[in-house]
């Protein structure tokens, strides 16, 4: 059941938000969807079915596990419900901020997580392009961050819920007004705040880190309003990255093993 609470969620956010693109698109795009999906797509197929396989469930199982041992600091304490769910999703997502900005930092990570930054374009669809060894090694984080709190098993669906639906959300080509996006930035992390986290411009690159909510940037200084070229013409991507003959499916998974270039 929770699988498919969550799958169904999943995919009805990604319908949304690619009919909302094809409607009111952000920007150009530069290549034909034809070029990109398939590979973004397949990744995104490919990942699934491999935490399927390998560690169905094991997320919220985790939580379950470390409530029947009295594991982590929640479990430990006598707090609300209410308390206790709103704790779990404010330390997982500043959790999976954490892990995020030491992917770029470290170097082993940022083998792994070149992956995603170097799609030539930004839509719906780059919210799923990861390496499998990625997602794995994030699951087993997510694991450790679970058990290490004692998250509350319902608040783990509803933060896996709304991780990925902001992933896509943010990740979309779409136009929302100006003065609209001002005023969703003070919560939600939206498509022109992390676009900008997708510049070939390094600077850039290492700022906006966030995934749903948009306080951890502004908190721990990695903030940045807007990118030095404007959002319709600025370059995404990676620059040592421009060549689409080495990006397909299956130099995308090799890619981790190569020498790493320098960003």
């Amino acid at each position: 059941m929770e699988a498919i609470i969550r799958l169904s969620a999943f995919f009805g956010i990604l319908l949304i938000m690619i009919g909302w693109e094809f409607l009111r698109p952000r920007r150009k795009l530069q290549l034909r969807r034809i070029q990109r999906w398939p590979i973004n797509l397949g990744l995104g197929l490919l990942n699934s079915s491999l935490l399927r396989i390998v560690a169905g469930g094991i997320a919220y199982q985790s939580a379950f596990t470390a409530a029947a041992n009295s594991w982590g600091l929640l479990n430990l304490m006598v707090v609300p419900h209410w308390l206790a769910f709103l704790i779990t999703l404010l330390f997982l997502d500043f959790a999976i901020y954490g892990q995020h900005v030491l992917s770029h930092k470290w170097s082993l990570l940022w083998r792994l997580h070149q992956i995603h930054h170097t799609d030539l374009d930004f839509d719906a669809t780059t919210a799923i392009r990861f390496h499998p060894l990625e997602i794995i090694v994030s699951m087993a984080y997510k694991i450790f961050c679970i058990t290490l709190i004692g998250a509350d098993p319902l608040a783990v669906i509803a933060f896996e819920i709304i991780l990925n639906g902001c992933a896509i959300f943010n990740h979309s080509n779409v136009y929302i007004a100006p003065a609209i996006d001002r005023k969703l930035r003070w919560l939600l992390v939206t498509p022109d705040m992390h676009r900008i986290h997708h510049s070939t411009i390094p600077v850039e690159t290492d700022s906006n880190y966030g995934f749903s909510i948009s306080c951890w940037d502004r908190l721990c200084r990695t903030y940045r309003t807007a990118p030095a070229k404007p959002h319709r013409v600025m370059d995404i991507g990676l620059a040592s990255f421009r060549r689409r003959s080495e990006l397909t499916f299956g130099r995308l998974l090799l890619l981790p093993f190569r020498a790493l270039r320098r960003r």
